[in-house]
């Protein structure tokens, strides 16, 4: 179990530190929508990625496993591609990203504050499906396969996931909805950040975890 959960972790922070389901999130929370989309959203982002978890690691049952301490050939070349495509990911979005820090968001990313609760809910779905969280995805279901887990252990991985991959989210909702006039001069602030920086974090998280999953599938067929 603990070495699904080394695995796991690395992937998990970079879902849950990506720039656009925070930059979401913080938009909603400044939003006159505040309280009856944020948490549609939020149950809609962290269920999205749950399923996406869940199945592509009930897909990831049917490679086979080699014995201990003999080389997994099978989920270490899926890791490979799945790591290759998550640098392709990053390159793809270093020539995208904005030359112009003052530029505006885009404008449906600023549309999300005027969404109601269900499209909010669908929205926050959305973003779990998109390519970067169905690769991470894909990656966490390859190495709860390739830990080998028992039968309970497997919902208790992609719990684990779950949770610290929306963990961000889930945060912000909760401490905005606690306190939302305290809480707003930081949201402003975040928002603005994220707008400078977020592409370039964005690329940096791509880099780190596609070399990681590539590392992760070259010591499997090893």
């Amino acid at each position: 179990m603990w070495d699904a959960v080394g695995h796991l972790f690395p992937l998990a922070i970079a879902g849950a530190v990506s720039s656009v389901p925070i930059s979401a999130t913080v938009i909603i929370l400044l939003s006159a929508n505040q309280r009856r989309s944020s948490i549609p959203f939020t149950l809609g982002l962290v269920v999205g990625i749950a399923l996406v978890t869940l199945l592509f690691a009930v897909l990831a049952q049917a490679l086979p496993l080699a014995s201990h301490r003999q080389p997994q050939v099978a989920v270490g070349t899926f890791e490979i591609v799945i790591g290759l495509a998550l640098e392709i990911l990053a390159f793809i979005e270093w020539r995208r990203r904005p030359r112009d820090h003052s530029a505006p968001e885009p404008r449906w990313l600023r549309a999300v504050g005027s969404f109601g609760p269900w499209s909010s809910l669908a929205f926050g779905f959305g973003l779990a499906v998109r390519p970067k969280s169905i690769l991470l995805g894909a990656a966490a279901g390859l190495a709860i396969r390739g830990a080998d887990l028992m039968g309970w252990q497997y919902p208790v991985a992609v719990l684990f996931y779950t949770l610290i991959s929306g963990s961000t989210v889930v945060a912000l909702v909760v401490i905005a909805l606690s306190s939302p006039v305290r809480t707003r001069p930081l949201l402003e602030r975040t928002r603005a950040w994220i707008a400078g920086n977020g592409a370039l974090v964005t690329v940096l998280i791509l880099v780190m975890v596609g070399a990681f999953v590539l590392g992760n599938g070259v010591s499997r067929l090893g």
